[in-house]
């Protein structure tokens, strides 16, 4: 085989299999950052949530004290309840944008396999 012979092969197995697979796992690499990112981020609002709760009840040392950590409860339920739904909305929006660009690229790539029939 000459060189020009395996520069075109290497060209073609570059645009057809190895370039795709390189575009894709950049393209998931990418995604998991954000993923892990996102995750990392709630899981310290949890946290922090969770020991500032832990010492609200720490501190309680009478009856009044007692009956503001509840009604606080009744809140910190609601501000729970909104960082999760906005948590989860945040997760679907990046898998929604990770399949809108997985997408795109997978028909990027059907038109240069086709391109090189």
């Amino acid at each position: 085989m000459n060189d020009q012979t395996f520069n075109q092969m290497n060209d073609q197995v570059e645009k057809l299999f190895t370039g795709p697979a390189r575009a894709y796992a950049t393209l998931a690499i990418a995604h998991f950052e954000k993923l892990a990112s996102a995750h990392f981020e709630a899981t310290r609002a949890y946290t922090d949530v969770g020991v500032k709760q832990v010492r609200a009840a720490l501190d309680i040392k009478d009856p009044q004290d007692f009956r503001s950590y509840v009604e606080g409860q009744q809140k910190l339920v609601q501000e729970i309840g909104e960082r999760v739904k906005g948590d989860a909305e945040k997760v679907v929006a990046l898998n929604q944008d990770f399949f809108q660009q997985a997408q795109k690229l997978t028909e990027s790539n059907a038109k240069t396999a086709a391109k090189a029939k």
